[in-house]
């Protein structure tokens, strides 16, 4: 469904010296998402998460490299390419003076889909995510949760079979956190394929059927959540020394019941499974999320 070949985004700017220098945002990504799956794209920031999207999203065209729907460039079919994808951005970006049913009905419109259509599709989605009853309602006077539904409803209105989600559930609290989640899956099991952005460690694990972590520009891991949980070690020892909380993992739980047994620290020692959010921290040396 997408395939992403060698791509390489760079950009120019000036330094402190006033000298032009070229930074490379993404470099020799390469990734193939399959139809229907839920892929998260994870990494710190200035990882190249954002420039990547924005390539993908026909935002920014690449230095080199390619990208790939359905088995098309996608810079060769950019229109027929645009009807195939569906955008959720991280801010929200109605406009404020239209009602709910008329910022869809200008998106509808935009996409050249037909009065009949619109009028159904618009009901239909509105009530795949419970907002019927606010269709005539100023975007002003929706809740965050609701906005984020909604964001959601645009991007699916022209029916496209790639949904990118950038940063889905920031700011929400955990209830409309896992409703999204909710419709996210409902999303995948209807055929549609999710590519999503996050700084959530536990929203990537909680829904994704695989991840990519980006760090400095570059692919550093992939596969799916557990199997990359695996890859580091089965089991998780954590405790305090020196004033810090230390880490080491363990494929068996009685090497790590071994080396627990061997600490000499006063702190509290836990052992746990591992979390992708380890791996993502072993991975690229920074915390992000939680």
């Amino acid at each position: 469904m997408i395939e992403i070949d060698a791509l390489v985004k760079r950009f120019s700017h000036r330094d402190k010296d006033n000298k032009v220098i070229w930074k490379t945002a993404v470099d020799g990504l390469s990734l193939s998402v399959k139809e229907g799956e839920i892929f998260g794209l994870l990494g710190p920031n200035g990882a190249g998460k954002t420039t990547t999207i924005r390539v993908l999203t026909m935002q920014t065209v690449p230095t080199e490299g390619r990208v790939l729907y359905d088995g098309k460039e996608i810079f060769l079919h950019e229109r027929e390419m645009k009807e195939f994808i569906g955008v959720v951005p991280q801010h929200v970006n109605f406009d404020q003076d239209l009602t709910v049913g008329e910022n869809l009905e200008l998106h509808a419109r935009l996409h050249h889909m037909g009065s009949a259509e619109r009028k159904r599709r618009i009901a239909e989605l509105l009530h795949y995510v419970d907002l019927s009853e606010v269709v005539n309602d100023g975007v002003r006077q929706l809740s965050g949760g609701m906005k984020r539904r909604l964001l959601i409803v645009r991007a699916l209105m022209h029916s496209p079979r790639i949904l990118f989600l950038d940063e889905p559930t920031v700011a929400l609290d955990p209830q409309v956190r896992r409703r999204i989640w909710d419709l996210i899956r409902q999303m995948a099991r209807s055929g549609v394929t999710v590519f999503l952005t996050t700084h959530y460690i536990e929203e990537a694990e909680a829904l994704c059927d695989r991840v990519a972590i980006m760090n400095r520009g570059k692919l550093v891991s992939e596969g799916e959540p557990l199997e990359l949980c695996q890859r580091l070690g089965t089991y998780a020892v954590e405790w305090d020394e020196d004033g810090r909380r230390e880490y080491r993992f363990f494929k068996r739980r009685d090497a790590s019941a071994a080396f627990v047994a061997g600490l000499a620290s006063e702190g509290k020692i836990q052992v746990r499974r591992t979390n992708l959010e380890d791996v993502f921290i072993e991975l690229t040396g920074r915390k992000e999320g939680l």
